[in-house]
């Protein structure tokens, strides 16, 4: 009779196929760097942005999350007219570098525009790496562990979303908001540098 439940050592991604343990990795610790700033961000605002306020951060997260929704069915169209996951991997891999540098531009803006301009950055940055990364994740999924493996993503990400958001309120108040922006990006940096070891694993053009 088949064991219930999930056994402890998936959740330290034993058992799990290399591609997919790297990707979960990566995402958890690019997902876990997004939260050090994500819960504070409107605070960033009203404090560093000429006439910040919650109005401007509402309008922040708009553009960004339409520039990304928007642009993602478009390029996730074209991904899947490209044969082999080579192409994939470097758009993945190039534009989550991207994404993780993105924050050192709010070390310079001061207007509310250049907020906009810098979110559209974003969105469009993510709006390549959530296709390829999905695409790539959905192919090298372990057969029959489809909902345990999508269970382990969201469970680290999540658990390590939610500590890290409590360290940077933390961080914002001790050592201030260019000391965290600091720690985003070198975090996201290495998760970005975590997709490196899956290339041996993928499909080339064929």
């Amino acid at each position: 009779m088949p064991k219930r439940g999930v056994h402890i050592k998936h959740y330290f991604l034993q058992e799990i196929n290399p591609v997919i343990r790297f990707l979960i990795l990566s995402d958890t610790v690019l997902i876990g760097a997004a939260g050090l700033l994500g819960p504070i961000f409107a605070l960033f605002i009203e404090e560093f942005i000429e006439g910040g306020n919650g109005a401007v951060a509402g309008t922040a997260a708009g553009i960004y999350l339409f520039s990304r929704s928007i642009l993602q069915i478009p390029i996730a169209h074209y991904l899947d007219k490209i044969r082999g996951e080579k192409d994939d991997f470097w758009l993945m891999f190039i534009f989550s570098l991207l994404t993780a540098v993105v924050p050192l531009l709010y070390l310079f803006i001061q207007t509310p525009t250049e907020l906009y301009v810098v979110q559209f950055i974003l969105g469009l940055s993510t709006a390549f790496t959530y296709p390829a990364y999905m695409a790539i994740f959905t192919r090298h999924i372990d057969r029959n562990k489809e909902g345990t493996e999508w269970g382990i993503y969201f469970t680290l990400t999540d658990v390590t979303s939610a500590l890290l958001a409590i360290v940077g309120g933390y961080l914002a108040i001790t050592s201030g908001f260019f000391v965290l922006i600091g720690i985003v990006v070198v975090l996201s940096l290495l998760g970005s540098l975590l997709l490196l070891p899956i290339r041996p694993y993928l499909q080339k053009r064929g």
